[in-house]
Formats: C-alpha cells, structure tokens, sequence
C-alpha cells in the first residue's frame, strides 16, 4: 500500500471520512506523513508508521506536545486525534526565515526553559526518538541521567555496535565517567528534546514546534541540536538573543559537540545510511580514546 493510501485508509477507519485525498509532505524520515483535504473545515496534519513500533508512541507525541503548550512558553499544533496507528494534528504553515522569527523562538524558548526549572531529571512516561523509545526514567542528577539515558543507552543498538569499534565504545564510557568534569552543573527543566530547524513551523506567522521527545533535561540539550544541525543563517539571531535572556556562559559553544553525541548516536541507531553521524560521533569520542591519547 502507497504511503497516501495508507493515511487516507487509517484516517477514514479512525472516523475522518471526509478526507477525500492526502498529500505526503517532505522532511520526515521515520513517519508517513501528509496533509490531509477534506471537503468541510481545514486540512488536517496526519502521520503514521506501516508498523507502529508500540501502542503509546503517538499518545506520549501528544501528551509532549500539550506539555509544551501548558507552560505558555511556545506554541504547538492543536491535537485533533491520537491513536496506536495514526496522529492527527492541526496543519501549520512553513516558516519565513527572518531574523525577527527567530528572535521570536529565541523568547518562546528562553521563557520554556526558565519558567519549568526544577530539580528532577526525566518525564513520567517514556517518550521517542523516531522508531525507538527514549528512556525517561526520573533522576536527580543530571550527569547521571545523561550519560545513562541519552547517551549509553545507545551501546546496545545493533547499529551503534557495527559503527563504534571497541575503543570508540571504551571511550564513551570514559566521556560519560568524565561528564561532571566536562559539564557544569544546571537545572533540569522542560526540553523539546529534537529541536532542529525540521521541527519549526509556523501559526499565524509566529514559531510553532512540532515532534517533540520531552524531558525535564539540560536546556543546553535542546541549543546544542539546533546549533549542530543544518539552519538558515538567519537563526544566528536566535543564539544572541537566547544568551542575553538566560544569562549563558562565554563557553556555552564549546560544549554543543558534546551534548549533540545523543542526537548522532540515535541517528546512527535507526537509520542507514547515517548521513556522517558516526563519523561525527567519533569525532566527538577521540580524545577519549587511549590509543589516541598516547
């Protein structure tokens, strides 16, 4: 069955009978995904897997993102449906890259991070990565929490194994040691968890957020995906702005590489090819690496 097919079947068997086509939109790469037509009312956004790896996959998506939407801090799709097999949300628009967008986020952002700050590492229920759970097991220490559930939990993923040599691994056991050393300490607070450019749209001209894997984790997590992946040069502005709101470190730039090591070993987990992620990933880890080190 064609990926249009498919939506526009599981939409009519979920009651939305008056989708009359769907149209597959571009950027994801672990769901179907398209904008649904109806005859009556808007186009919705709906998204599916063929295979759904888990029940609640779409359930924890939704409960993400009213979890961002309750804080007032940014804006995300209204939720119209969310089953085992299928998410229905409102359909946004593409963003226009300017630098007074970007300023925006950098405030809708800065106001999520700083108004949710507390004490706990984690979120009640699991939440995903693309086709694989992240693990959100509460902690209150957030070395700890980091390097147990975002980066080794990626060890035993068959592809991290063939990607990651012996030492490679050796070595990001010693980061993960080595992370109170590497780190300063921050609060947790609530994270998008897979802020990257993909996942900005926009409502009525202002930034709206999409596929989120919430956390209550750094807040450096979520500048660290947007930083080290692909952007307009208009987000720049963001940057500046977010700093000057929360008070960053000088240092805050050099720490990126680091944080972003989840993201690159979640990418290397799930897909092939990995667009350069292992190559980045052990970039990442060779100072750790003994071998190197002599």
């Amino acid at each position: 069955m064609t990926g249009t097919a498919l939506l526009l079947d599981r939409l009519h068997r979920a009651g939305l009978t008056d989708v009359t086509r769907v149209e597959l939109t571009e950027g994801g790469v672990a769901a179907v995904a398209g904008l649904a037509r109806r005859t009556h009312g808007a186009p919705l956004f709906a998204k599916t897997f063929p295979d759904p790896p888990a029940d609640d996959l779409f359930a924890a998506e939704a409960d993400g993102l009213g979890a961002l939407a309750a804080t007032g801090g940014v804006r995300t799709p209204q939720v119209h449906l969310a089953r085992p097999d299928l998410l229905v949300l409102e359909a946004l628009a593409p963003r226009v890259d300017t630098a007074a967008f970007w300023e925006h986020l950098a405030h809708d952002v800065a106001r999520l991070h700083t108004s949710t700050a507390g004490g706990r590492f984690g979120w009640h229920r699991d939440t995903w990565l693309g086709r694989l759970r992240q693990d959100n097991t509460w902690d209150d220490n957030g070395h700890r929490f980091f390097a147990e559930r975002r980066l080794l939990r990626w060890l035993p993923e068959p592809r991290v194994q063939a990607a990651l040599d012996a030492e490679d691994r050796r070595a990001l056991e010693r980061l993960c040691a080595a992370l109170p050393d590497l780190l300063p300490e921050r609060p947790a607070c609530l994270t998008h968890g897979d802020l990257w450019s993909q996942n900005v749209l926009s409502a009525d001209g202002a930034p709206a957020l999409i596929d989120p894997a919430v956390s209550y984790a750094w807040a450096e997590v979520d500048l660290s995906h947007l930083w080290s992946s692909p952007r307009p040069p208009e987000s720049d502005r963001f940057f500046d702005v977010y700093a000057e709101l929360t008070g960053l470190d000088d240092g805050w730039r050099e720490r990126m590489p680091l944080l972003h090591l989840r993201q690159h070993l979640a990418v290397v987990a799930q897909y092939e090819p990995d667009w350069g992620h292992a190559e980045q990933a052990r970039a990442v880890l060779a100072p750790f690496r003994r071998s190197r080190a002599r």
